[in-house]
């Protein structure tokens, strides 16, 4: 048997083998052994900024034609370009949410973690009776499973930054919310609690180590935030450039104060720059080198959530 006519059985009896699979609902590891098992870390998101001078227009707009009784729902999504929603990075949700004065969020808990960066404005949360005001800059916590409320008794709207594990459920189908009887769950005022990280002792903590770039990792008796999700903030003098870094976990950052630009080198290669200036949000993917460029005099602090707890817990921060 000539050579070309054994090859040529062997491909139409493999062409016949991978027909028969999808009926018995397999398929070969072999043929998508490098999607499965990459060379390099392959996030799907990509950098990305929502800059606060186009986003709050939205938002306000939002405030106005989105009625009280839907408060918890005025939201405004987060997506990254290359994702759907709840993606802002691959793990991380991140959203932006107002509340106008006089207004409160109903009552509830649910399965998911979540924190909040106040961005402007005053507010309150309220976790498991204990009422918290929401500064600016503060990082309010309400972890699984606890009564939550928020309001707003100031005479402007308040607005902060989301940030929940929810692409987690897209995996693991098990978060789900339940409504409390009442608007508001029953509360006294709690200026010092656990789930409240105001930003004067952040930035207190930033300035008093040394050197023109420090690192601040928010903690929770002595542990992250979460098991899923962290948050970290940064100083940054003026016309400082930090040293380039590479991490396993993605970030959501935003911009407390200042303005200069994060140099970003995706795992495929990809470069970005993106400027921004304080109020901005922006996402660096998983596994990217990173560098940040203060462009002005003066100091500036970033605030970021990250999925470094989750990598952590379950092994897979890796070393670059």
């Amino acid at each position: 048997m000539a050579q070309n006519q054994v090859n040529g059985n062997k491909s139409n009896g493999l062409t016949s083998y991978l027909q028969a699979l999808p009926q018995r609902n397999m398929e070969p590891l072999w043929l998508k052994m490098n999607a499965m098992v990459p060379p390099k870390p392959n996030p799907r998101a990509v950098p990305y900024i929502w800059r606060y001078s186009e986003s709050l227009p939205l938002l306000t707009k939002a405030a106005e034609i989105v009625p009280a009784e839907e408060a918890e729902r005025r939201v405004l999504m987060l997506v990254n370009p290359t994702l759907e929603s709840p993606y802002t990075t691959d793990t991380i949700y991140g959203g932006l949410q107002i509340v106008k004065p006089g207004e409160t969020a109903p009552a509830h808990r649910h399965t998911a973690f979540a924190a909040r960066f106040i961005i402007s404005g005053e507010g309150f949360t309220a976790v498991e009776g204990k009422k918290m005001p929401l500064r600016r800059g503060d990082v309010i916590l309400t972890p699984s499973w606890h009564w939550h409320d928020h309001g707003n008794e100031s005479e402007g709207p308040v607005v902060w930054l989301d940030a929940l594990n929810l692409p987690l459920f897209r995996y693991a189908p098990v978060n789900y919310a339940e409504l409390y009887g009442e608007s508001r769950y029953p509360s006294t005022p709690c200026e010092d609690c656990e789930w409240r990280h105001p930003w004067k002792q952040v930035e207190a903590t930033l300035l008093s180590q040394k050197g023109p770039h420090t690192v601040y990792h928010y903690t929770s008796k002595g542990k992250p935030l979460s098991t899923t999700i962290g948050a970290q903030a940064e100083r940054i003098d003026g016309h400082y450039s930090t040293t380039q870094r590479q991490e396993s976990c993605s970030f959501m950052y935003h911009c407390y104060e200042g303005e200069g630009r994060t140099e970003i080198e995706t795992p495929e290669g990809s470069v970005e720059s993106i400027n921004w200036a304080s109020k901005d949000t922006f996402v660096v993917p998983a596994g990217s080198t990173v560098k940040h460029v203060n462009t002005s005099a003066e100091r500036a602090y970033l605030v970021a959530f990250t999925d470094r707890p989750l990598l952590e817990n379950l092994g897979l921060m890796k070393p670059f």
